[in-house]
């Protein structure tokens, strides 16, 4: 699951309220427009445009927006993290690590920039880098469910079942509305024939509306109790 900052910036550090009317939308993006005319190295301006053209799939553009960004600032971390998407989008990871790994030079201690870099690894099977990435990210952030549910499926790969169900189950704890952590936690136990609370958590996942495979819900149907 590849995770996005979720403001747009207008002032380094300040992330700001927005009308959603056209109008108001419209001349917000043109007032971008006009910082970028005023100062042609405004790393903001660009990156608020990239958002702009990346929120409707326009990615070719949003890319060169975030590139010059990243070009007129050594603190463009969440440029290179928006990057990375639109080349997860394009279906490019080895593109997504390279973007994801010059957010964290950027910001050391940018998890989000981590837990991508451990998912496009994962996506790699590059499975040793992948669970490297994202356990530095759970370091930096204990809480951020979408690292810990990767971290489970690269303890899968890497058929460390003990440690899969491990991290499964603190995930479950702090977030226990989380449903593809209940799944995959399921998934793990299911892997080491404890079918009872391979059911339990699937269940529990199903509850919280998420879409369990068939084929694993097919796998499981012997294990319940009639």
């Amino acid at each position: 699951m590849y995770s996005l900052p979720s403001v747009i910036k207008i002032k380094k550090g300040k992330a700001v309220g927005m009308s959603k009317t056209p109008e108001n939308y419209e001349e917000y993006i043109a007032q971008q427009v006009r910082m970028i005319g005023e100062n042609p190295e405004c790393a903001n301006a660009y990156y608020n445009l990239g958002v702009h053209y990346m929120e409707r799939g326009r990615y070719r553009e949003a890319a060169e927006l975030f590139e010059e960004a990243i070009a007129n600032s050594a603190r463009a971390f969440e440029a290179c993290v928006n990057l990375g998407y639109i080349y997860f989008k394009m279906g490019d990871l080895e593109k997504v690590v390279e973007a994801n790994k010059r957010a964290v030079e950027m910001e050391p201690r940018y998890a989000r920039g981590y837990a991508n870099l451990g998912f496009a690894y994962l996506q790699l099977s590059r499975t040793d880098e992948a669970v490297e990435a994202l356990e530095k990210a759970i370091e930096l952030n204990p809480e951020m469910p979408q690292a810990w549910s990767n971290l489970i499926n690269a303890y899968l790969q890497k058929d460390d079942l003990d440690r899969a169900v491990e991290a499964g189950v603190k995930l479950v704890g702090f977030a226990p509305g989380f449903a593809l952590g209940h799944n995959n936690l399921g998934y793990a136990y299911f892997l080491k024939n404890d079918f009872e609370r391979a059911v339990e958590h699937v269940d529990r996942a199903l509850e919280l509306g998420f879409g369990v495979h068939p084929e694993f819900l097919r796998q499981l149907e012997p294990y319940r109790k009639k």
